[in-house]
Parts: structure tokens; C-alpha cells; sequence
């Protein structure tokens, strides 16, 4: 008979939990744990190296090899995106037009209301960060070869400016232009003239 009633090895008094030092259950690893994370950062790596490379080779004013052909594999990325740019802001001969695009709507009781599209020079600087966009759309909009995208953007000024009591019937696309010269102060500064480059006359599907 053991007096002290301690347990002796092996006898069921004592649960294994008892000992601190005993092992317990890990789960197995699995076989994508460690390598989901590298994939993932390695694929955030690339779409950023790529967005580098694709930003600088088309912007930077040089037409030497390998340029143009990074530049024709990355222009409908770019342009899909709106990440193209271009230096005739900059260099080497700036625009010397002061330039802005305005809509004139011809409702069908024969009124007429003005739609202005975002212009950065009326705009707070946190809605210039936003409608920047708007300034490069004007610019191109008027030339003949996006003339494609003309219909839509007056479907889109009928829609925007559509009154159920009178509603649009004309949409008429006009650009403002004038020369920006050097050395003269904004009260003396030609005033911008209008001139018409779209009509669209507006039908019932237009407006659904």
C-alpha cells in the first residue's frame, strides 16, 4: 500500500494534459498556405512594374528603339484606362489656344438652354483633381477624327438636360477658341468665339 496516494507511472490517476510540456495538435500544413502570399505579392509587383514601365515609355519625349514598339503594345492599355498623356502641354510647342467646350439644347417649344461640360479654371481644386479628365476630352472632342464619339455626347447633353414638360429636341455641339497671347493681361485677352462642329437632332429612344 503506498501511504503518500501519489500516482505511479502509468497508473490512470493522471490525464497527459497535466504536463505543460506535452505536444499538442497542429494543423497540417497546407500545400497553398505559404504560397498564396508570394503569388499575391508577386503579382501586385508586376502590374506595378508594368504600369512603370507602360506610363514612361509613353510619355517620355524620345522616339528611339524600343520605344515605339513598348508604345504600340501599351496604347490600348493606356488609352482604355485614360492613363495617356501627352507633352504638348509642356513641350516642345505648348497649345496657344484657350479652348473649351459648350452644348447648346433647342428644346421642342423652341427654348434654349446652355449645358457646360467641367472647366478647370471655374472649378475648386479638389473638383479640378477630379474632373481633370474633362479638360483633355474638350481638346480632343473637337477634331474630325474622334468625330465618331459625337453622337454620344450629345445623346448623353439630351438625357442630362431632359424636361418631361419640355423636352430636348437639337443638341448642338459648340467650341469656344482663342489665341493665348504673351504678354497681355487677362482683361486685354481675345475673348473666345463659338463655333458649331455637331447637330443631333434628339429622338424618343434618346431619352429612355
Amino acid at each position: 500500500m503506498n501511504a503518500t496516494g501519489k500516482n505511479r507511472p502509468g497508473s490512470g490517476g493522471a490525464s497527459s494534459d497535466a504536463n505543460p510540456k506535452a505536444p499538442r495538435s497542429v494543423r497540417s500544413a497546407q500545400p497553398g498556405d505559404s504560397a498564396s502570399p508570394g503569388f499575391l505579392h508577386g503579382a501586385i509587383s508586376i502590374f506595378i512594374l508594368f504600369n512603370i514601365i507602360a506610363i514612361f515609355s509613353w510619355a517620355i519625349p524620345l522616339n528611339v528603339a524600343p520605344l515605339p514598339q513598348i508604345k504600340e503594345i501599351v496604347r490600348p492599355y493606356l488609352l482604355w484606362t485614360g492613363l495617356f498623356q501627352s507633352w504638348d502641354f509642356f513641350a516642345p510647342n505648348p497649345r496657344p489656344v484657350n479652348s473649351y467646350v459648350q452644348a447648346a439644347v433647342v428644346t421642342q417649344a423652341h427654348h434654349m438652354r446652355t449645358f457646360d461640360f467641367p472647366r478647370m479654371e471655374q472649378l475648386s481644386y479638389g473638383k479640378r483633381y477630379r474632373e481633370e479628365r474633362y479638360r483633355k476630352f474638350a481638346e480632343v472632342l473637337c477634331d474630325p477624327r474622334y468625330g465618331a464619339l459625337w453622337p454620344d455626347v450629345a445623346r448623353h447633353v439630351a438625357r442630362m438636360d431632359d424636361n418631361p414638360a419640355d423636352p430636348p429636341q437639337t443638341v448642338i455641339l459648340m467650341k469656344f477658341q482663342a489665341p493665348i497671347l504673351y504678354g497681355v493681361t487677362s482683361a486685354h485677352e481675345p475673348v473666345p468665339k463659338p463655333e458649331f462642329f455637331y447637330e443631333y437632332f434628339v429622338s424618343n429612344e434618346d431619352l429612355r
